[in-house]
């Protein structure tokens, strides 16, 4: 029997696994390469204390850091979750059952993707669902952003501020974002609209050169960025019945404690910090559930 059992090794988990062991909590971390989505970023510029590293070596000091302070990982994935009025019993997909008193669900969101040719293979690198995590790597340069909701346009906005030209590429000739920014990014001499038009495919030679798009029209860009939409990644509890947002999103408390008792959840699957992703709010959000269930135990005993 576990105290805490914390559910993905992501830059939410690892903090909060760290957090629990300094706390004394008997605790184990399940879950697949220690950083996942962070961990594949080539190069990463605005954690604190960090100027420039890839992403892979940032979680890979956060995976030690929490292992010297007493915590287990398990390299696993979850495929269940039961709870009774006492704990939870968490099924792993090699077939290992946990229990513990208490869960942390850390397992983020799904970028919707746009699914054409060499998308995949360029993810991170010149393909980027985060314009605030990947802009700065593209300054002077020309750009496509995809998208019409209030993240395209923001995102379009900021990449203005760094790139020669944005091309903001969206499938219809209206937005869904607030009136605000439209009138913002029309207003930018280096923003060019591109109207009821989708790509196609991602062209490259050694790096990725220009994009296509269905019309047969071709952009010259040195890179993309997929602002179409994301999905919380909320399935393994969503039997549970708990409490949700309008978008998928775990209403949390401000111990970061969700509608079911004992269940915390924070950053891409929760409510709190404006929804603002980014690590250093996923980090504090984590080490701020952990501190949770330190004084929940201790209330209990």
């Amino acid at each position: 029997m576990y105290d805490l059992i914390i559910i993905w090794s992501g830059s939410a988990g690892l903090p909060a696994w760290m957090y629990a062991s300094r706390y004394k909590l008997k605790n184990v971390v399940i879950g697949g390469q220690p950083g996942w989505a962070l961990a594949t970023s080539h190069k990463v510029e605005n954690y604190p204390w960090v100027l420039s590293a890839p992403g892979k070596e940032i979680m890979d000091n956060f995976a030690e850091h929490a292992k010297v302070s007493g915590s287990e990982l398990l390299q696993d994935f979850v495929s269940d979750i039961e709870k009774t009025d006492q704990d939870f019993c968490v099924k792993t997909v090699s077939g290992k059952e946990l229990k513990s008193h208490y869960l942390i669900l850390a397992t983020g969101n799904k970028y919707r993707h746009l699914w054409v040719p060499w998308e995949e293979e360029f993810l991170w690198k010149w393909v980027s669902y985060c314009a605030t995590c990947d802009g700065m790597f593209f300054k002077d340069r020309e750009v496509v952003i995809v998208g019409g909701g209030n993240t395209a346009l923001t995102e379009a906005l900021y990449l203005a501020d760094i790139c020669k030209k944005v091309y903001l590429v969206h499938r219809k000739n209206t937005f869904r974002a607030e009136t605000i920014w439209v009138d913002q990014a029309h207003k930018r001499d280096n923003i060019e609209m591109v109207l009821e038009e989708e790509v196609a495919q991602i062209d490259w030679s050694m790096f990725v050169e220009k994009i296509e798009l269905k019309s047969g029209k071709i952009i010259q860009a040195d890179g993309i960025f997929v602002a179409i939409g994301s999905d919380p990644d909320t399935k393994l509890v969503s039997h549970l019945n708990p409490e949700m947002d309008d978008e998928g999103c775990l209403i949390v408390d401000a111990r970061q404690e969700t509608s079911i008792k004992w269940l915390y959840a924070a950053w891409d699957v929760s409510t709190n910090s404006n929804k603002f992703k980014q690590t250093i709010m996923s980090a504090a959000e984590w080490c701020l559930a952990a501190n949770s269930v330190h004084e929940d135990k201790l209330r209990s005993e």
